[in-house]
C-alpha cells in the first residue's frame, strides 16, 4: 500500500426523504446526470487514491453498474452498503478503507471541486483533523427547549460545516470505534465523532458556499444555477 494512500469515503446512502418522491436524492437527474456523480467526478479528478463508494442497502449492484461503469469512476473501486444512519454509514466505509488519510464527504454535495479536495488531502497531512466549512453570513442564535433564546455566538466565529471532512485514518477508525461500542446517538458530522471521542484538535478550512446540500427540491433548482455558471467559466 502507498505510504501516504488518500482514500474518498462518498456517501449515497441516504433516503432523500425531504426531498419527496420516490427517487433517492442521490440518483435524481440534474442537468443529464444523477446528482451523486459530480461529487464522485470531482474525487476522480483530485489527488485522492481511491474512492470509496457507500450506496443503500440493496443499491451495490445498481451503484456498480449505472453509476461507476456508466459514467466511468475508475477509482470507485470499492463499493459497501450502508446503514441505518449516516454514522452507521461512514463506519461502513471505513471498515473497508485501507489508507493513511481519509475524506469523509456526503455523496448530496455535487458541487464540490477537486480542487478543494486538493487542498483538503494538503490540510490533513498537516493536522491530521480538518472540515472544510464557509462563515455563517447570518447571526446564529442558541435557543432552550421552550423556545426562549439563551445566547447569541459572535457571527465572526461561526461558521456552516460541510464535506469533506478530513483525518487521519487510524485517528477516525479508532474514534468511530470507540463511539459506536459507546453507543453513541446524534452524531451529527465527523468532527463531532473526533471532538467527543479523542483530544484531538479539528481545524477549519475554507470551502465554498456553493458547496451546497441537497436536500430540497428548491436546492436542485439552484443546484442548476451553479452549474450553468460554472459552464459559462
Amino acid at each position: 500500500m502507498k505510504a501516504d494512500k488518500a482514500n474518498g469515503i462518498v456517501l449515497a446512502a441516504g433516503s432523500g426523504t425531504r426531498m419527496g418522491g420516490s427517487v433517492p436524492k442521490q440518483y435524481l437527474p440534474l442537468c443529464g446526470k444523477p446528482l451523486v456523480v459530480y461529487a464522485l467526478e470531482a474525487f476522480e479528478a483530485s489527488a485522492v487514491d481511491e474512492i470509496v463508494l457507500v450506496a443503500a442497502r440493496g443499491e451495490a449492484d445498481y451503484c456498480r453498474e449505472e453509476i461507476v461503469k456508466k459514467y466511468g469512476i475508475t477509482k470507485a473501486r470499492v463499493i459497501v452498503e450502508g446503514g441505518k444512519e449516516r454514522y452507521d454509514s461512514v463506519y461502513a466505509g471505513l471498515l473497508a478503507s485501507e489508507c493513511r488519510y481519509v475524506l469523509i464527504h456526503d455523496g448530496a454535495r455535487a458541487f464540490v471541486s477537486a480542487e478543494m479536495i486538493d487542498r483538503c488531502l494538503e490540510a490533513v497531512k498537516r493536522c491530521d483533523a480538518c472540515v472544510v466549512g464557509v462563515p455563517s453570513k447570518d447571526t446564529v442564535k442558541l435557543v432552550g427547549e421552550d423556545g426562549v433564546v439563551e445566547t447569541t455566538p459572535e457571527r465572526s466565529r461561526v461558521w456552516n460545516v460541510q464535506t469533506p471532512q478530513c483525518f487521519s485514518y487510524p485517528l477516525i477508525r479508532n474514534a468511530y470505534a470507540a463511539a459506536m461500542a459507546a453507543g453513541a446517538e446524534g452524531i451529527t458530522d465527523d468532527a463531532m465523532v473526533v471532538e467527543t471521542m479523542t483530544d484531538k484538535e479539528v481545524y477549519m478550512i475554507e470551502g465554498s458556499y456553493e458547496n451546497i446540500k441537497i436536500t430540497t427540491p428548491e436546492d436542485l433548482l439552484l443546484g442548476e444555477q451553479i452549474l450553468r455558471k460554472r459552464a459559462r467559466i
